[in-house]
This record gives C-alpha cells, sequence and structure tokens, in this order.
C-alpha cells in the first residue's frame, strides 16, 4: 500500500465507487482463482486507514455488496473521528 500513498493509483487500484473521487481507493488482487480486495483511504492527514479487507465470494457480479458498502462507510467514519482525535 505505500506505493499507492503516491499521487497516482496503480493498475491495480482505484478509487471505489460512491465516496466522490479518490478519497477511498480499492486494491483487488486475483490469487489461485480468488478474488481479494482492501479498501483503505488517505483522506485523514497523509495517514493510511485500511477500511475493510475481503476475499469475495461471488461469482457473478463485479460490485461490491450493499452490506459490505455500509460496513465501508460506518469505518470511514470512525477513521475520520479518529483523525480527529489525534490532531493538534
Amino acid at each position: 500500500m505505500r506505493r499507492q500513498a503516491s499521487s497516482r493509483l496503480r493498475g491495480d487500484a482505484k478509487p471505489l465507487k460512491g465516496f466522490g473521487g479518490a478519497g477511498v481507493v480499492e486494491i483487488v488482487k486475483d490469487y489461485r482463482g480468488d478474488t481479494f480486495r482492501a479498501v483503505y483511504t488517505l483522506r485523514f492527514g497523509g495517514a493510511v486507514y485500511v477500511l475493510y479487507a475481503f476475499q469475495k465470494k461471488s461469482k457473478t457480479g463485479r460490485e461490491t455488496p450493499g452490506r459490505d458498502m455500509d460496513l465501508i462507510k460506518q469505518r470511514l467514519r470512525g477513521a475520520e473521528q479518529m483523525a480527529k482525535e489525534v490532531s493538534p
């Protein structure tokens, strides 16, 4: 993820739809026939907040399921709160 912290995204990282731009990023990797995803943000003070990491189970559709998106949104709010608490 350190490489992803640079100003431009690499080939396997992309902005996660539904979050208005590149503030929330998803990395998708295939390994031995399975797909793994990690979602993180750099929005708050340059720190990397990993919001969610999971193995994609569905064999149909590429979209992140609604319950997973809700969890990511909840964790993003938590990351924002933590960033406010550690900021001077």
